[in-house]
């Protein structure tokens, strides 16, 4: 995985089958699906893999429990499905986890139940287990950390866990392994059409040296996220947007707010959205909101409303009531949502994914979330073999292992999130030198993480190859000096470069704090 190496691969391939651009969820699963299928395919990012929404979600692999109250039959259906496939293909990186709804009335727990026992049965064989009404004092045993004022009972339901980021990085290998390439920092700034009007090269520049590709390609892939627009104004200026964003803000507390391998899911929140606590990496994650927001960035930051919205929510729930102080890291995403014909509010634009051609024959694909990342990868390459009009191929990733996939080691093991390749990490040098005690950080996973996993800056190590940055942000700004020192011997890098790194990780750092 040595970039050097792969920027030579692009200057001498003379065309491409596929170019994907996107490197979240939806770009990873769609240049899998086209890599798989045989097509010569190139994924290009523009700034880090999973930097954006991808690594920002609650880390929920769910059918969709809300979107079966919104009547969403269908879409909790495919999740249901994707979300069996993705536990069988990752299982380093996902778990079947025990959610709890509290009940406070005989009436609540009943119509909890019943809507309960319809998701379970919708999953099918898929189902990860039934859901059970189960007692006041069961609920209180399960969550230790919740209120019981006024709790009448509970209901427990299945649903599944993953690390969003972690499996950016592993799709990514697999593209590799596969025979695609991925690309991180190389920014898509035009697209260039054939005597056809039809695209056919994409102008990407190098981020890191300011190196300019021109690359031929068959057929182009939007799978953008919240930066659609911006790929779809370059083939037309004069399109109308197609996007509107919506902000989710997460939390994160010491597991001593919920104590136990048990989530809590509350189901309606006074802005109508459903508010869960996840025991995640040996903290809790407590999200989300949901607001509607004008301005698009690499880097959101949660509102002073969003915070107070969570921390308020989740004391009346909880026997410890949290303050800011508490919070351990704050952090921000945005939703990419197609943008509906008349005026809806965020939470009710439907989740599902959106594929659209242009006349240019560029192939777009909006919306959808993390859970269906490889449904929506098959589907976006159907529809460019039928636009291309391609033999179809037959999709070959239902039951394909994403690197690294192997049985779980347990999650006492601080590596156990590398699942295949675990052993090979503890083996390299510095494996048994400790950045972080507190967060289970060694040094031989930043060294892993540049040869590897295409790892260029400090932020990369912190925030995405291991989760430093969003379980305790103060933790992660302590090693960053340390981080940055192994760096630079692994890349050649002087003292200037590992100063400028530290600052603009502290920089950031920064909106992951509240204090």
């Amino acid at each position: 995985m040595n970039r050097q190496e792969q920027l030579k691969v692009i200057e001498q391939e003379q065309e491409w089958d596929v170019i994907v651009i996107g490197g979240g969820a939806t770009g990873l699963g769609a240049a899998l699906e086209a890599t798989t299928r045989g097509y010569k395919t190139l994924l290009l990012e523009q700034s880090d893999f999973a930097k954006s929404t991808s690594s920002k979600a609650t880390k929920l692999l769910h059918g969709g429990v809300r979107y079966l109250a919104q009547g969403d039959v269908a879409l909790v259906r495919e999740a249901s499905v994707e979300r069996g496939l993705l536990l069988k293909n990752a299982r380093h990186l996902s778990r079947n986890l025990s959610f709890i709804i509290p009940a406070y009335s005989w009436w609540e727990g009943i119509y909890y139940t019943i809507g309960l026992k319809l998701y379970d049965w919708m999953a099918g064989r898929l189902s990860l287990g039934s859901s059970v009404h189960i007692s006041r004092k069961t609920t209180l045993e399960k969550l230790p950390g919740l209120s019981g004022k006024g709790l009448a009972a509970g209901i427990l339901y299945h649903d599944g866990q993953f690390d969003d980021a972690r499996l950016a990085i592993n799709l990514m290998q697999t593209i590799y392994e596969q025979g695609g390439l991925a690309m991180n920092y190389i920014k898509v700034k035009a697209l260039g059409k054939n005597g056809n009007r039809q695209v056919s090269v994409v102008t990407a520049e190098d981020v890191e040296t300011g190196r300019v590709y021109k690359l031929k390609t068959k057929g182009i892939i939007n799978a953008t996220g919240v930066f659609v627009d911006d790929i779809l104004e370059m083939d037309d200026p004069g399109i109308k947007r197609k996007i509107v964003a919506s902000q989710g803000v997460h939390l994160v507390l010491d597991h001593a707010f919920l104590p136990g391998d048990n989530a809590l899911m509350i189901p309606k929140t006074s802005d109508g959205r459903v508010l869960f606590a996840v025991p995640w990496h040996n903290k809790v994650v407590v999200g989300t909101t949901d607001n509607p927001v004008n301005e698009i960035s690499l880097d959101p930051v949660a509102m002073e409303k969003e915070i107070s919205f969570i921390l308020h929510t989740a004391g009346q729930y909880l026997a410890r009531v949290p303050t800011r102080a508490d919070v351990k890291s704050v952090w921000a995403g945005l939703r990419p949502l197609a943008k509906p014909e008349k005026s809806e509010k965020t939470k009710e634009i439907s989740r599902n994914h959106k594929i659209m051609v242009s006349a240019s024959g560029l192939v777009t694909i909006l919306g959808g979330k993390w859970t269906t990342y490889r449904r929506m990868g098959e589907d976006v390459v159907n529809k460019l073999e039928k636009v291309k009009q391609w033999k179809p191929v037959t999709s070959t990733t239902r039951h394909l292992p994403i690197h690294g996939s192997a049985e779980k080691l347990g999650e006492a093991d601080p590596l156990y999130y590398y699942g295949s390749d675990a052993v090979t990490v503890r083996n390299l040098p510095g494996g048994g030198e400790t950045l972080s005690t507190a967060l289970g950080i060694i040094k031989a996973q930043v060294i892993w993480a540049v040869r590897t996993e295409m790892a260029h800056t400090v932020e990369d190590v912190l925030a995405r190859r291991t989760r430093a940055l969003f379980l305790d942000a103060e933790e992660a700004v302590r090693i960053a000096p340390a981080v940055a020192a192994i760096m630079a011997v692994e890349t050649g890098k002087d003292k200037s470069w590992e100063e400028q790194q530290v600052r603009s990780f502290e920089a950031l750092a920064r909106t992951y704090r509240l204090q």
